[in-house]
Protein backbone atom coordinates (compact mmCIF):
# COMPACT_ATOMS: atom_id res chain seq x y z
CA UNK A 1 0.00 0.00 0.00
CA UNK A 2 1.37 3.56 -1.07
CA UNK A 3 1.37 6.38 1.43
CA UNK A 4 1.17 9.85 0.73
CA UNK A 5 1.97 12.73 3.23
CA UNK A 6 3.14 15.60 0.87
CA UNK A 7 1.63 17.18 -2.02
CA UNK A 8 3.63 14.76 -4.41
CA UNK A 9 2.94 14.80 -8.19
CA UNK A 10 0.25 11.93 -7.65
CA UNK A 11 -1.83 14.41 -5.61
CA UNK A 12 -1.23 17.44 -7.38
CA UNK A 13 -2.81 15.52 -10.51
CA UNK A 14 -5.91 14.41 -8.14
CA UNK A 15 -6.20 17.87 -7.07
CA UNK A 16 -6.11 19.30 -10.72
CA UNK A 17 -8.99 16.63 -11.47
CA UNK A 18 -11.31 18.74 -9.54
CA UNK A 19 -11.45 22.21 -11.11
CA UNK A 20 -9.52 21.38 -14.45
CA UNK A 21 -12.02 19.11 -16.75
CA UNK A 22 -8.84 18.89 -19.21
CA UNK A 23 -6.50 17.11 -16.72
CA UNK A 24 -9.34 14.73 -15.79
CA UNK A 25 -10.12 13.74 -19.52
CA UNK A 26 -6.22 13.60 -19.64
CA UNK A 27 -6.03 10.99 -16.77
CA UNK A 28 -9.00 9.15 -17.78
CA UNK A 29 -10.14 9.32 -14.25
CA UNK A 30 -12.62 11.21 -11.39
CA UNK A 31 -12.74 11.60 -7.78
CA UNK A 32 -16.10 10.27 -6.21
CA UNK A 33 -16.34 10.80 -2.36
CA UNK A 34 -19.26 9.90 0.31
CA UNK A 35 -20.92 6.74 1.31
CA UNK A 36 -23.55 6.50 -1.41
CA UNK A 37 -21.91 7.32 -4.47
CA UNK A 38 -19.24 4.81 -4.04
CA UNK A 39 -21.14 2.10 -2.84
CA UNK A 40 -23.99 2.62 -5.89
CA UNK A 41 -20.82 3.05 -7.90
CA UNK A 42 -19.29 -0.44 -7.31
CA UNK A 43 -22.90 -1.75 -6.94
CA UNK A 44 -22.70 -1.41 -10.48
CA UNK A 45 -19.53 -2.88 -11.52
CA UNK A 46 -18.14 0.88 -12.06
CA UNK A 47 -14.43 0.43 -12.42
CA UNK A 48 -12.29 1.43 -9.35
CA UNK A 49 -8.64 2.36 -9.89
CA UNK A 50 -7.53 3.43 -6.83
CA UNK A 51 -9.06 3.89 -2.96
CA UNK A 52 -7.82 6.89 -1.29
CA UNK A 53 -8.18 5.88 2.90
CA UNK A 54 -7.20 8.42 5.84
CA UNK A 55 -3.72 7.06 6.82
CA UNK A 56 -4.26 8.04 10.71
CA UNK A 57 -7.60 6.22 11.60
CA UNK A 58 -8.58 2.77 11.43
CA UNK A 59 -11.33 1.75 8.50
CA UNK A 60 -15.29 1.60 9.23
CA UNK A 61 -17.08 -1.75 8.98
CA UNK A 62 -18.68 -0.33 5.68
CA UNK A 63 -15.11 0.40 4.46
CA UNK A 64 -13.64 -2.63 5.70
CA UNK A 65 -16.26 -4.35 3.32
CA UNK A 66 -15.95 -2.35 0.44
CA UNK A 67 -12.32 -2.89 0.16
CA UNK A 68 -13.10 -6.67 0.65
CA UNK A 69 -15.07 -6.35 -2.57
CA UNK A 70 -11.73 -4.92 -4.35
CA UNK A 71 -9.24 -7.00 -3.60
CA UNK A 72 -7.20 -5.92 -6.84
CA UNK A 73 -7.35 -2.04 -6.61
CA UNK A 74 -4.60 -0.17 -5.59
CA UNK A 75 -4.57 1.41 -2.24
CA UNK A 76 -3.12 4.81 -1.42
CA UNK A 77 -3.54 5.67 2.74
CA UNK A 78 -3.03 9.51 2.79
CA UNK A 79 -2.63 12.02 5.53
CA UNK A 80 -5.96 13.58 6.57
CA UNK A 81 -5.02 16.97 6.01
CA UNK A 82 -4.41 16.06 2.34
CA UNK A 83 -7.26 13.99 2.12
CA UNK A 84 -9.88 16.72 3.27
CA UNK A 85 -8.16 19.10 0.23
CA UNK A 86 -9.45 16.18 -2.07
CA UNK A 87 -12.89 16.07 -0.47
CA UNK A 88 -13.10 19.73 -0.96
CA UNK A 89 -13.92 19.67 3.10
CA UNK A 90 -12.55 20.56 6.27
CA UNK A 91 -12.53 17.58 7.72
CA UNK A 92 -11.04 14.20 5.78
CA UNK A 93 -13.63 11.93 4.00
CA UNK A 94 -12.97 8.59 5.65
CA UNK A 95 -12.07 7.01 1.81
CA UNK A 96 -12.18 8.58 -1.33
CA UNK A 97 -12.70 6.54 -4.95
CA UNK A 98 -10.39 7.04 -7.94
CA UNK A 99 -12.72 5.57 -11.02
CA UNK A 100 -11.93 5.19 -14.75
CA UNK A 101 -14.05 7.62 -17.12
CA UNK A 102 -16.30 5.96 -19.25
CA UNK A 103 -16.27 6.31 -22.81
CA UNK A 104 -18.86 8.77 -24.14
CA UNK A 105 -20.97 6.56 -26.54
CA UNK A 106 -24.28 7.08 -27.14
CA UNK A 107 -24.60 3.37 -27.29
CA UNK A 108 -24.07 2.89 -23.13
CA UNK A 109 -27.55 4.22 -23.34
CA UNK A 110 -30.57 0.78 -23.94
CA UNK A 111 -32.98 1.57 -26.19
CA UNK A 112 -35.94 -0.81 -25.13
CA UNK A 113 -39.66 -0.91 -26.30
CA UNK A 114 -40.38 1.68 -23.28
CA UNK A 115 -37.56 4.10 -24.13
CA UNK A 116 -37.69 7.34 -22.08
CA UNK A 117 -33.93 9.43 -22.59
CA UNK A 118 -33.57 12.88 -21.63
CA UNK A 119 -31.17 15.39 -23.43
CA UNK A 120 -29.63 18.73 -21.64
CA UNK A 121 -28.08 21.20 -24.25
CA UNK A 122 -25.66 23.17 -23.13
CA UNK A 123 -25.78 23.16 -19.52
CA UNK A 124 -23.67 25.49 -17.79
CA UNK A 125 -24.30 24.22 -14.32
CA UNK A 126 -22.77 21.39 -13.18
CA UNK A 127 -25.33 21.19 -9.78
CA UNK A 128 -28.06 21.19 -12.50
CA UNK A 129 -26.55 18.33 -14.61
CA UNK A 130 -26.35 16.30 -11.30
CA UNK A 131 -29.97 17.04 -10.48
CA UNK A 132 -31.34 15.89 -13.75
CA UNK A 133 -29.40 12.89 -13.38
CA UNK A 134 -31.01 12.32 -10.01
CA UNK A 135 -34.54 13.01 -11.11
CA UNK A 136 -33.86 10.45 -14.32
CA UNK A 137 -32.67 7.67 -12.03
CA UNK A 138 -36.00 7.98 -9.72
CA UNK A 139 -38.40 8.41 -12.47
CA UNK A 140 -37.16 5.52 -14.85
CA UNK A 141 -35.02 7.15 -17.63
CA UNK A 142 -32.70 5.13 -19.58
CA UNK A 143 -30.15 8.04 -19.78
CA UNK A 144 -29.08 11.70 -19.92
CA UNK A 145 -27.19 12.86 -22.92
CA UNK A 146 -25.31 16.23 -22.71
CA UNK A 147 -24.72 18.63 -25.47
CA UNK A 148 -23.13 21.26 -27.10
CA UNK A 149 -20.74 23.18 -24.64
CA UNK A 150 -21.57 22.11 -21.62
CA UNK A 151 -20.60 22.23 -17.92
CA UNK A 152 -19.22 18.75 -17.54
CA UNK A 153 -20.56 15.45 -15.89
CA UNK A 154 -17.74 14.50 -13.77
CA UNK A 155 -17.19 17.94 -12.36
CA UNK A 156 -17.65 16.82 -8.51
CA UNK A 157 -20.28 19.01 -7.92
CA UNK A 158 -22.29 17.24 -10.84
CA UNK A 159 -21.22 13.92 -9.30
CA UNK A 160 -21.88 15.24 -5.68
CA UNK A 161 -25.60 16.43 -6.81
CA UNK A 162 -26.31 12.88 -8.16
CA UNK A 163 -26.08 11.44 -4.93
CA UNK A 164 -24.76 8.44 -6.53
CA UNK A 165 -27.27 7.84 -9.51
CA UNK A 166 -24.47 9.32 -12.20
CA UNK A 167 -23.43 5.30 -11.31
CA UNK A 168 -27.15 4.03 -12.01
CA UNK A 169 -28.10 6.08 -15.38
CA UNK A 170 -25.49 6.49 -18.22
CA UNK A 171 -24.52 9.99 -18.78
CA UNK A 172 -23.02 10.59 -22.01
CA UNK A 173 -21.69 13.95 -23.31
CA UNK A 174 -22.47 14.71 -27.50
CA UNK A 175 -20.69 16.75 -29.58
CA UNK A 176 -23.85 18.55 -30.95
CA UNK A 177 -27.69 17.21 -31.53
CA UNK A 178 -26.61 15.80 -34.99
CA UNK A 179 -24.51 12.95 -33.11
CA UNK A 180 -27.55 12.10 -31.13
CA UNK A 181 -30.56 12.36 -33.81
CA UNK A 182 -28.26 9.73 -36.23
CA UNK A 183 -28.47 7.62 -33.10
CA UNK A 184 -31.92 7.98 -32.67
CA UNK A 185 -32.36 7.26 -36.33
CA UNK A 186 -30.26 4.04 -36.30
CA UNK A 187 -32.73 2.51 -33.26
CA UNK A 188 -34.42 -0.04 -34.71
CA UNK A 189 -37.25 1.19 -32.21
CA UNK A 190 -39.41 4.67 -33.28
CA UNK A 191 -38.70 7.74 -30.94
CA UNK A 192 -40.27 10.48 -30.81
CA UNK A 193 -38.73 13.91 -30.25
CA UNK A 194 -40.21 15.95 -27.87
CA UNK A 195 -38.80 19.40 -26.35
CA UNK A 196 -39.94 21.57 -23.94
CA UNK A 197 -40.55 24.83 -24.22
CA UNK A 198 -42.44 28.05 -22.46
CA UNK A 199 -44.04 28.57 -25.93
CA UNK A 200 -44.75 24.99 -26.91
CA UNK A 201 -48.47 24.00 -28.23
CA UNK A 202 -49.11 21.35 -25.97
CA UNK A 203 -49.24 21.30 -22.21
CA UNK A 204 -47.54 18.26 -20.72
CA UNK A 205 -50.26 16.45 -19.21
CA UNK A 206 -52.36 16.61 -23.10
CA UNK A 207 -49.03 14.60 -24.09
CA UNK A 208 -49.01 11.03 -24.79
CA UNK A 209 -45.46 10.35 -23.31
CA UNK A 210 -46.40 6.32 -23.41
CA UNK A 211 -44.37 5.90 -26.33
CA UNK A 212 -40.36 5.52 -26.88
CA UNK A 213 -39.84 9.68 -25.86
CA UNK A 214 -36.48 11.56 -26.07
CA UNK A 215 -37.12 14.63 -23.88
CA UNK A 216 -34.89 17.61 -24.28
CA UNK A 217 -34.48 20.07 -21.92
CA UNK A 218 -32.66 23.35 -22.55
CA UNK A 219 -30.30 25.87 -21.34
CA UNK A 220 -30.99 27.41 -18.17
CA UNK A 221 -30.98 31.20 -19.66
CA UNK A 222 -31.74 30.57 -23.36
CA UNK A 223 -33.43 27.89 -23.46
CA UNK A 224 -33.42 25.17 -26.37
CA UNK A 225 -31.55 25.61 -29.16
CA UNK A 226 -32.68 26.74 -32.35
CA UNK A 227 -31.20 23.15 -34.15
CA UNK A 228 -32.90 21.10 -31.27
CA UNK A 229 -36.04 22.94 -31.79
CA UNK A 230 -36.19 22.27 -35.46
CA UNK A 231 -35.54 18.59 -34.73
CA UNK A 232 -38.23 17.86 -32.44
CA UNK A 233 -41.29 16.26 -33.26
CA UNK A 234 -43.17 18.19 -30.73
CA UNK A 235 -42.55 21.29 -28.19
CA UNK A 236 -44.99 20.73 -25.04
CA UNK A 237 -45.13 23.44 -22.41
CA UNK A 238 -45.49 23.20 -18.44
CA UNK A 239 -48.48 25.65 -17.46
CA UNK A 240 -47.21 27.92 -14.59
CA UNK A 241 -49.51 30.33 -12.48
CA UNK A 242 -48.22 33.02 -10.10
CA UNK A 243 -45.26 35.84 -11.08
CA UNK A 244 -42.47 33.07 -12.45
CA UNK A 245 -42.11 33.17 -16.00
CA UNK A 246 -40.33 29.68 -15.66
CA UNK A 247 -38.76 27.05 -13.98
CA UNK A 248 -35.44 26.12 -13.18
CA UNK A 249 -34.39 23.68 -15.89
CA UNK A 250 -33.67 20.74 -13.39
CA UNK A 251 -37.12 21.72 -12.01
CA UNK A 252 -38.49 21.62 -15.54
CA UNK A 253 -37.07 17.87 -15.91
CA UNK A 254 -38.59 16.93 -12.93
CA UNK A 255 -41.99 18.18 -13.46
CA UNK A 256 -42.02 16.89 -16.98
CA UNK A 257 -40.41 13.39 -16.00
CA UNK A 258 -42.74 13.12 -12.96
CA UNK A 259 -45.78 13.37 -15.39
CA UNK A 260 -44.43 10.53 -17.53
CA UNK A 261 -43.95 8.28 -15.26
CA UNK A 262 -47.33 9.10 -13.63
CA UNK A 263 -48.40 8.75 -17.17
CA UNK A 264 -46.63 5.07 -17.55
CA UNK A 265 -47.46 3.93 -14.39
CA UNK A 266 -51.24 4.91 -15.04
CA UNK A 267 -51.20 2.21 -17.80
CA UNK A 268 -49.41 -0.25 -16.74
CA UNK A 269 -51.40 -3.56 -16.64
Amino acid sequence: MQRISSRNARFQVWQASLTNRTKRQRAGEFLVQGVRPISVAVDNGWPVRTVITDASRPLSKWASELLRRLPDVERVAMAPELLAELGEKDEAAELIAVLELPDDDLDRIPVRPDFLGVVFDRPTGPGNIGSIIRSADAFGADGLIVTGHAADVYDPKAVRATTGSLFAVPAVRAPSHREVLDWVRRSSIPIVVVGTDEHGSTDVYDFDFTQPVLLLIGNETAGLSTAWKEAADHLVRIPITGSASSLNAANAATAVLYEISRQRTRTTP
